[in-house]
């Protein structure tokens, strides 16, 4: 199907606004980023739950995906009437070329190399290196391709920690990638944990493509047993309100680590978690930072 870009630019305050107005007028999809993003005045914005108001983006560009035979000018202004906005800002139009979406979708991962023996491989990649822990990946809908520091740095944590008898609990398992790396890595159980059905899906589709019997469920279910290892890779201030949940499901003795987390943010994690563990940096990698602790 053939598709043109509808770029528009407001300022911030309408943009979720106009964005779904956009979207209900028949929009395939609608993005919303920095006017100024690429230029030396882009502000970055880092946005998760219980933060207060995002951002200080003065202006935002909208950018719409619609069907080549569609009236722009005409989802536009009824977009902008639904939204309350009164005068149709100035906008254009790029056309946007045939693309092979999942072709170029795939394209971005490549095989990704965490540590001598421990490799994270696309499903549809060949493994660079057949006699190494690959652990083959899709990550469909769900967080967790390997790409990102702190996925990397949770790897790199169970590969130190992870012994033959270790229960492990990945909490906010997203693609399945942590849960399914300890068991690769001789864990004795490992159970994955996250509020989006679409993540647990994706994880147990994960496990069955590796062969692994790592356990994925909603966060709705019982609580396991306390485990050796918890590893949480979510953002900072779900990892606070977490706190004692997840002290609970850690045994006297056991290890946590902690990701998803800026460098601004690490005390004050630190501070939620040390009541019930010996807390320290594990890592840094690119501004992230994971922590791990030492259950009391």
């Amino acid at each position: 199907m053939a598709w043109r870009a509808l770029v528009v630019e407001v300022d911030a305050a309408a943009a979720d606004a106009l964005s779904d107005a956009l979207l209900a007028h028949g929009a395939a999809s609608a993005t919303v980023e920095d006017a100024l993003a690429g230029t030396p005045d882009e502000q970055p914005v880092f946005d998760e739950p219980n933060a207060g108001p995002a951002g200080a983006w003065a202006r935002a560009r909208i950018r719409a995906l619609v069907a080549a035979e569609a009236d722009v000018e005409g989802v536009l202004a009824a977009a902008v009437s639904d939204a309350g906005l009164g005068t149709v800002p100035r906008f254009a139009v790029e056309e946007v070329g045939d693309t092979d979406w999942v072709r170029a979708s795939q394209a971005q991962f490549a095989p990704i190399r965490i540590s001598a023996r421990l490799w994270i491989v696309p499903s549809w990649h060949a493994a660079p290196d057949p006699g190494a822990l690959n652990i083959r990946l899709d990550p469909g809908l769900a967080f967790g391709t390997g790409s990102h520091p702190t996925t990397r740095l949770c790897l790199r944590w169970l590969e130190q920690h992870v012994q033959p008898d270790s229960s492990v609990l990945d909490y906010g398992c997203g693609s399945g990638i942590l849960a399914i790396a300890a068991l690769k890595l001789g864990a004795r159980a490992a159970v994955g944990v996250d509020v989006d059905p679409a993540a647990v899906a994706a994880a147990r589709d994960n496990a069955a493509r590796n062969e692994v019997a790592a356990r994925f469920v909603g966060s709705d279910v019982a609580p396991e047993p306390p485990v050796d290892l918890i590893v949480a890779n979510i953002l900072a201030n779900p990892l606070i309100v977490l706190a004692p949940a997840l002290a609970a499901h850690c045994r006297a003795g056991g290890r946590i680590a902690l990701a998803g987390i800026l460098a601004p943010q690490a005390d004050a994690v630190t501070a939620a978690y040390a009541q019930w563990f010996a807390m320290a940096r594990f890592a840094v990698d690119d501004g992230w930072v994971c922590l791990e602790g030492v259950r009391r």
